[in-house]
């Protein structure tokens, strides 16, 4: 643990000190035991030139792994009466010659290490008793350091999850069909991330954790840049999704530039939240004018769209599926439908209809005025041929495999030309 203590760290020194008090010795410590080395986390220490903070030792050769294996007792008054102790470093230096030590465990069971106080001098005063209040203490400590554990296995574990993939450059990127409801012809597509199917976590969860850990932004680019690559192979628009925070990056910015901007859609969700749509627009002026859409995707899940779309004026309005599942037989949703179709048209934008999984569904949405639809009723999620080896991660959910809603966007989707001419843009989560 640091130099300078976080909340945690002074709760823990703050036991420690009571321990080095109570006992009378020079110095108490948590340390932490990883199996092979023991790491002094906290220290209060009389004499902190001896026993510093970060410190590492074998854990093997330690006095507390010797306590743990049973080899030594937990309380020792004298050190020079155990010669098993005595061939230990910490019997040379720092010169122990006294020392409590008591286990750290997670309620789980788990081992987290050791809670000691060790002394210089011998100390015949030092008692069962004095390993009660030692154990008490440590048992607080477990409580004090157990949440900020398991974050850090958390954020280990989705670290080691998304390093091999995006070291290979990214996730898998299927390409979903959008048609014309109108005519059948297709128009555009959705660019749909995937992941490997042991990790049994659909792509936003992977993005909102990816985004925990500080390698969001990155992921989404990967996603973003793999999606770009099918622009090659696809019919008319590839839609590509993006978190607002993401988009506002230089990188983002850098790798649009780079892009035939009249061919890309934009999807912002409803469920993104935007701190700054000052900055979003301004971001959001030179692409658009070059020829970029903007979509407001996952419209009818909440709140948060509306303001979305009151802000940034898009050029085409996603559908979720949960008003469009049902629609040829739920007068409720059918009047939704009608009203959104009719905000769009007052603000000259596109209806795009996601989740369509049969023809009557497909139907009553044309009879509805909305322009373009996407869904299994029209065409699966499929990976172009040409997606790079390089992006297939062992165990990929395979296009045929995914739900039938088309399954989560992979921060890249497809829309078609809006009726206005202006400049077109869409983000959205995969």
């Amino acid at each position: 643990m640091g130099k300078h203590r976080t909340d945690t760290e002074q709760q823990i020194a703050d036991l420690l000190r009571t321990a080095k008090k109570s006992l009378h010795l020079s110095v108490a410590f948590l340390s932490r035991l990883d199996g092979t080395t023991q790491h002094l986390e906290v220290v209060e220490s009389s004499v902190p030139f001896l026993f510093q903070e970060g410190v590492t030792q074998v854990q093997e050769t330690s006095l507390c792994q010797a306590v743990l294996d049973r080899k030594l007792p937990a309380v020792i008054p004298d050190l020079r009466k155990f010669p098993e102790a005595m061939k230990l470093p910490a019997a040379r230096m720092p010169r122990i010659r006294s020392y409590v030590s008591v286990p750290v465990t997670l309620s789980d069971g788990t081992l987290y290490g050791t809670f000691c106080a060790a002394g210089l001098t011998t100390d015949k005063d030092l008692t069962k008793r004095d390993k009660a209040l030692m154990d008490v203490l440590a048992s607080a400590a477990s409580v004090i350091i157990e949440p900020q554990v398991r974050e850090e296995h958390r954020r280990t574990g989705i670290e080691g999850r998304l390093a091999p993939l995006m070291a290979a450059g990214g996730p898998v990127v299927a390409l979903q069909p959008i048609v014309d409801l109108a005519t059948g012809a297709r128009v555009g597509a959705e660019a749909l991330s995937r992941f490997p199917a042991e990790w049994q976590q659909t792509p936003d969860v992977v993005f909102e954790e990816a985004h925990s850990v500080g390698l969001g932004d990155q992921l989404e680019l990967l996603a973003l840049r793999r999606a770009a690559e099918h622009l090659r192979q696809a019919d008319g628009y590839v839609a590509m999704n993006v978190s607002p925070g993401t988009l506002l990056t230089p990188e983002c910015a850098a790798l649009l530039a780079e892009l035939p901007l009249d061919r890309i859609l934009l999807e912002l969700s409803e469920h993104d939240a935007v701190d700054d749509y000052d900055a979003l627009a301004a971001t959001l002026a030179p692409f658009r004018a070059g020829g970029l859409r903007l979509a407001i995707d996952d419209v009818g899940a909440g709140f948060s769209s509306l303001r979305h779309i009151v802000v940034t004026s898009p050029d085409v309005i996603k559908l979720d599926r949960s008003i469009v599942s049902g629609l040829d037989t739920d007068p409720v949703r059918t009047v939704l439908v009608r009203s959104l179709v009719d905000f769009a048209g007052g603000l000259q934008a596109r209806v795009v209809a996601e989740g369509i999984e049969t023809a009557t569904e497909a139907d009553a949405l044309r009879s509805l005025g909305v322009d373009y639809g996407q869904g299994w009723h029209f065409g699966r999620p499929a990976v172009p041929e040409s997606q790079p080896p390089a992006a297939v991660q062992p165990g990929a959910v395979q296009p045929d495999t995914v739900q039938p809603d088309g399954g989560e966007p992979a921060r890249a989707g497809g829309v078609p030309r809006p009726r206005s001419e202006r400049p077109h843009v869409a983000a959205d989560r995969a």
